[in-house]
């Protein structure tokens, strides 16, 4: 009978461990994750599970899951059937203020006007692909 030893998690390796907590955050980014619970998952202590984190990711774990939320939000953003509201409260952010005040800082621009800037461009094609495919952009004009 053969037996492992160390356990498994612990033969796996910090690296291992770290890509299945950052796995966990890419799944649960809208839910309230508590940071004790993603170390623990990592088997790690807190402190050294946020000093791994940013040794390995270059970003605390707090910081890789902002920006992952702020990521999905462009997304549902973009698709436009949601409110903004409705984004903020979808990825997982319970204040629309501080979800506003953070896309403004990652994005450079409101939620709002991030929006009103991708649906403007949907009816846009620019003159290069019109060329290729043999239209004048003339032609197209109203």
């Amino acid at each position: 009978m053969l037996t492992f030893w160390p356990p498994p998690h612990r033969a796996w390796g910090p690296a291992r461990r770290l890509a299945r907590a950052r796995a966990l955050l890419d799944t649960c980014y809208a839910q309230p994750l508590d940071l004790e619970a993603v170390a623990r998952q990592a088997h790690f202590s807190r402190y050294h599970f946020i000093r791994l984190f940013r040794r390995a990711f270059g970003q605390t774990p707090h910081q890789y899951l902002m920006r992952r939320r702020i990521e999905r939000a462009k997304t549902l953003l973009a698709a436009g059937q949601l409110t903004v509201t409705e984004v903020c409260l979808e990825v997982g952010f319970q204040s629309l203020g501080s979800f506003s005040t953070l896309f403004t800082r990652l994005v450079g621009q409101s939620p709002q006007r991030y929006r009103a800037r991708l649906a403007a461009r949907r009816g846009f094609i620019p003159a290069c692909f019109l060329q290729m495919a043999g239209v004048a952009p003339e032609r197209l004009a109203p």
